[in-house]
């Protein structure tokens, strides 16, 4: 049985979860595996964010501190950066770095998240995941050559393409596929990973 997780690096509900999702992955029962999948929330942009779409962002870091205590995010980042709404440049950056060292796909995505919701670097820019990549002492040019590679969006693409034919059209979602190759979607408990342990084990039965 495969539980597919996915997420958008700069999605600040997925940031919200991220507590929540370590618990589960590291708690979850035997037989059971964890595949993450990139979804893709808003395509590539060059065009600056609109004052209504700062606005709704803002909105929404405010709501997650609200439901989910503990969220930390630094709102100097809407002084300090030109943000866009396109995350399919960082979705890229979590592929390039997952290419360029099979195991560090996971502090990418850490270090990511942090960058843009605690360091106030901007996530849609390439400069911010070359200085990331230099920081996890991943090898830059390789990286950069991930980064760059036509192969990367096209291996986007087509994880955004499964992630929407599972269910999996909101971030974050947890889709469990059962030994039917059945999937079913799994409600999200920001603050409680043992009911989503629970439910997941009674997938199981």
């Amino acid at each position: 049985m495969k539980l597919y997780y996915v997420h958008d690096p700069m999605c600040s509900w997925c940031w919200g979860f991220s507590p929540t999702r370590q618990i589960v992955r590291e708690n979850l029962p035997d037989g059971i595996e964890w595949i993450s999948l990139l979804g893709g929330l808003a395509p590539d942009s060059d065009e600056s964010m609109t004052d209504e779409t700062k606005g709704y962002v803002q909105k929404a870091w405010r709501t997650i501190q609200e439901r989910i205590p503990g969220t930390e995010f630094n709102f100097d980042f809407w002084n300090k950066c030109a943000p866009r709404r396109s995350t399919y440049p960082a979705c890229r950056a979590v592929i390039a770095a997952r290419n360029t060292s099979a195991d560090s796909e996971l502090s990418y995505i850490l270090a990511l998240q942090k960058a843009y919701y605690l360091r106030a670097m901007n996530p849609s820019d390439t400069d911010t995941h070359l200085t990331l990549a230099n920081e996890l002492g991943l090898d830059a040019s390789v990286f950069e050559q991930h980064l760059l590679d036509p192969k990367t969006h096209q291996t986007l693409l087509d994880e955004i393409a499964f992630a929407r034919s599972i269910g999996g059209d909101s971030f974050p979602s947890l889709i469990i596929v059962d030994a039917q190759n059945q999937a079913h979607s799994l409600k999200i408990h920001y603050t409680d990973p043992q009911r989503i342990l629970d439910d997941i084990q009674q997938h199981l039965c």
